[in-house]
């Protein structure tokens, strides 16, 4: 067949690719829960206070595999598939690695030299083929939950500075963050301001905005405060919930 005969136009419309990285306990895996018919594969044990249908924690690389095997494979309701958390599937990722290499940690892996890092991507890659095989033969939307880290970003056009990013290596959180849709900073909203400590003394400190910790949002463009992007027509900050959410990724 031609290649001009398999040309398509117009939008696709296929379930979306998110990833959802935060500070602990700000309601990242909350808001997967509240996504349509949610099914969690759990990496680490922190889904005891949420009311979600999950798999068992998953102790190697080849129970997460065996989990999206079985989503992909058996009749079931499920819409969304969570993984949760991609730092702790890196772990298990490394395990795989240093027992290829036979290595005593990721960082001698191949002789060293960063190499155990790029051996990562082909594990990180059979995730991801099995994730995109969900969407397009099962139609289930995808969330990516991680943990937030501090980096120092060096900036090709201003001095470097400190930002958030997804808790995971440099390669692995460029490809990740890549295939997504949308890369969301979980956050809460705070104000600084100045107060008297007595003898012309000041200090700063943060103040919660819209509550005592702070009204819980989403960024979903990036800025020197954080890595982030979507393709969707988001605001650039919208509340941490489920419906908001939806709301601007079916806005036209």
């Amino acid at each position: 067949m031609s290649m001009l005969n398999q040309i398509t136009s117009g939008r696709e419309s296929l379930p979306p690719r998110i990833l959802v990285y935060g500070q602990e306990g700000v309601g990242k895996s909350t808001l997967a829960a509240e996504a349509p018919k949610p099914i969690f594969i759990q990496t680490e044990d922190g889904l005891s206070e949420i009311a979600c249908d999950k798999f068992p924690l998953a102790a190697t690389f080849d129970e997460v595999m065996a989990a999206l095997t079985e989503l992909a494979t058996a009749d079931h309701m499920y819409q969304t598939v969570a993984l949760d958390s991609l730092d702790w599937l890196e772990r298990l990722i490394f395990d795989c690695v240093c027992r290829e290499f036979r290595a005593p940690n990721i960082e001698k892996a191949d002789g060293g030299y960063q190499r155990g890092y790029v051996h990562a991507l082909t594990y990180w890659r059979k995730i991801i083929d099995a994730l995109q095989h969900l969407r397009l033969t099962k139609n289930m939307a995808v969330i990516l939950i991680a943990h937030a880290k501090v980096e120092k970003f060096d900036d090709p056009e201003s001095a470097a500075y400190d930002r958030y990013s997804p808790r995971l290596h440099k390669q692995a959180a460029a490809l990740i963050c890549e295939w997504c849709d949308a890369v969301l900073f979980a956050t809460r909203k705070f104000r600084t301001q100045t107060e008297e400590r007595g003898f012309g003394r000041e200090r700063t400190i943060a103040v919660g905005v819209g509550g005592a910790g702070g009204e819980r949002i989403l960024r979903t463009l990036g800025s020197p405060a954080c890595v982030a992007k979507n393709r969707f027509s988001l605001p650039p900050e919208i509340p941490l919930s489920w419906p908001d959410l939806v709301a601007g990724l079916t806005q036209k």
